[in-house]
């Protein structure tokens, strides 16, 4: 089990973001970071008046940004592109494919308003299909921190890794689950909470909804764990397949559409292994709309109410 705070703080993962980068940039003189005009939102200011000549907006041309970045790469370079997940998911799809992911460069594509968090920027800015999209991509890895403290490290453990990753960051702020210095390994689930009847696999935001459905469920008599599944790939399928063998019920958690994503990820194991009973909490199928972060969750039925009632179905 892991350890987790003591405290009701929240903070934006986006923020972690923003000073994982001056951290980093302290010790690696090759880090860079590639801005598309948005450099306020994405917390990169600190990096960029701490370490001038490293830091590069290319305006609102990502798709400019993916070729700056892979040439960097090419060059024994560490760049760091930031924007949001909608532009780093979908409008540099192309080049992110072929320039980065082709010849497996090491570029982390960082990007902030992940799910439904931008919420009153409504639909054009809310990524709900972007860990799909990007983990569909040969040698990508897909990575969404629950959490500031899991930010900085798995930020740090994204620098240390080789070719391409993807961090999703929250524009929300999000309870601060873990203790400071808890460490985390890519590709290695992390679970919080043990449970005989059945467990609950999330991942970002949604691990603290997940921690508060069990806390729900304990008070019907259901013993439930949880996993923080920060690793959407490479998953971590040795952690999924006790999950299966252990309570035969799986209830998966994702602020993003159902297909593609964590859901889909957990099925693939299941069905391969021909284990247990898996259902998909997230997006169906849908676009959301503006509105308050708490308010989206609960209307499309991805906040703990939600959970709790999938797994009654699967009990």
């Amino acid at each position: 089990m892991n350890t987790l705070a003591k405290t009701e703080k929240s903070v934006p993962t986006r923020d972690a973001f923003g000073e994982a980068l001056v951290r980093l940039g302290e010790r690696r003189p090759e880090l860079f970071v590639i801005d598309c005009d948005i450099g306020k939102s994405m917390k990169t200011g600190a990096f960029a008046t701490r370490f001038p000549d490293r830091h590069i907006n290319v305006g609102i041309a990502e798709q400019n940004a993916a070729g700056v970045a892979a040439g960097l790469a090419a060059q024994g370079k560490l760049p760091v592109i930031s924007t949001y997940a909608v532009f780093g998911a979908m409008r540099m799809a192309e080049q992110v494919r072929t320039s980065i992911c082709y010849p497996n460069l090491h570029v982390i594509l960082a990007c902030s308003h992940g799910g439904l968090t931008p919420a009153n920027d409504g639909v054009t800015h809310q990524a709900i299909e972007d860990m799909a999209i990007l983990r569909a991509m040969p040698g990508m890895k897909v990575v969404m921190p629950a959490d500031y403290t899991a930010t900085l490290a798995l930020m740090e453990a994204a620098a240390e890794a080789e070719g391409p990753c993807y961090l999703r960051f929250t524009r929300n702020p999000v309870p601060v689950l873990y203790e400071e210095g808890e460490p985390f390994t890519l590709g290695k689930a992390k679970r919080l909470r043990a449970g005989g009847d059945l467990t609950i696999l999330a991942i970002g935001d949604l691990v603290c909804q997940a921690l508060a459905a069990a806390e729900l469920l304990a008070a019907e008599g259901v013993d439930a764990g949880v996993v923080d599944c920060h690793t959407l790939k490479p998953l971590d399928r040795e952690l999924v397949e006790s999950c299966l063998r252990e309570t035969g019920r799986i209830v998966t958690a994702e602020d993003h559409t159902i297909l593609g994503g964590l859901g889909s990820a957990v099925c693939e194991v299941a069905a391969e292994l021909g284990l247990g009973k898996v259902g998909r909490v997230g997006l169906r199928d849908t676009f959301a709309e503006s509105g308050p972060y708490d308010k989206l969750l609960e209307k499309y039925g991805l906040d703990a109410a939600a959970i709790v009632k999938k797994a009654r179905e699967l009990l």
